[in-house]
């Protein structure tokens, strides 16, 4: 491991070096050797400061890196980042059934991850691959939310008004998936 830490080569990133797959960042009095990763809605981080003989190993179900409490919890001396706004006050409108009947139907986001839209009741429910049900409902005709997630989705229409996608939106990221 000791070879695996030393440093190789700067980096684009502040006071920080790489090694073999571990990343150096220099303290005022030292360094911490870590590295992070995610995948598929998690997230991870291992950090050590040898000098101090901590160590701190975070895993998470988010895509959001959370470094920054890592960091902290090994050296008070980094910030936390500020905490995100909470999610907006959404207002429900009512959305003509033929409008909500153009949107059933499968929406390809990636090779192996679809988002299902189905009818139920008077509205509309979706099933991303591998996930639950979950109801979505309308701030416009073409505007849709979760209650259960901090996400949203908007609907695509071609020149013509055919529904040709949609764009989910979590996690900061807006991920546009194409109707098959």
């Amino acid at each position: 491991m000791l070879l695996a830490h030393t440093v190789r080569r700067p980096t684009t990133l502040a006071e920080t070096s790489i090694g073999l797959a571990w990343h150096v960042r220099r303290t005022s009095d030292g360094e911490i050797v870590w590295h992070n990763g995610g995948t598929g809605g998690y997230h991870s981080f291992i950090g050590l400061d040898k000098k101090a003989k901590t160590a701190v190993v975070m895993l998470h179900n988010s895509v959001n890196a959370h470094d920054d409490l890592a960091f902290h919890l090994l050296d008070p001396r980094f910030p936390l980042a500020p905490a995100p706004a909470p999610p907006k006050t959404r207002k429900t409108v009512n959305v003509p059934t033929p409008i909500l009947d153009a949107y059933v139907g499968e929406y390809e986001l990636a090779p192996t991850f679809s988002i299902v839209v189905t009818r139920e009741g008077n509205g509309l429910v979706i099933q991303a691959t591998g996930q639950s049900k979950f109801p979505v409902l309308a701030e416009s005709e073409t505007e849709f939310f979760l209650t259960a997630v901090d996400a949203q989705i908007t609907f695509v229409r071609d020149a013509s008004g055919k529904v040709t996608g949609l764009v989910l939106h979590q996690n900061g990221r807006d991920t546009p998936g194409r109707r098959k």
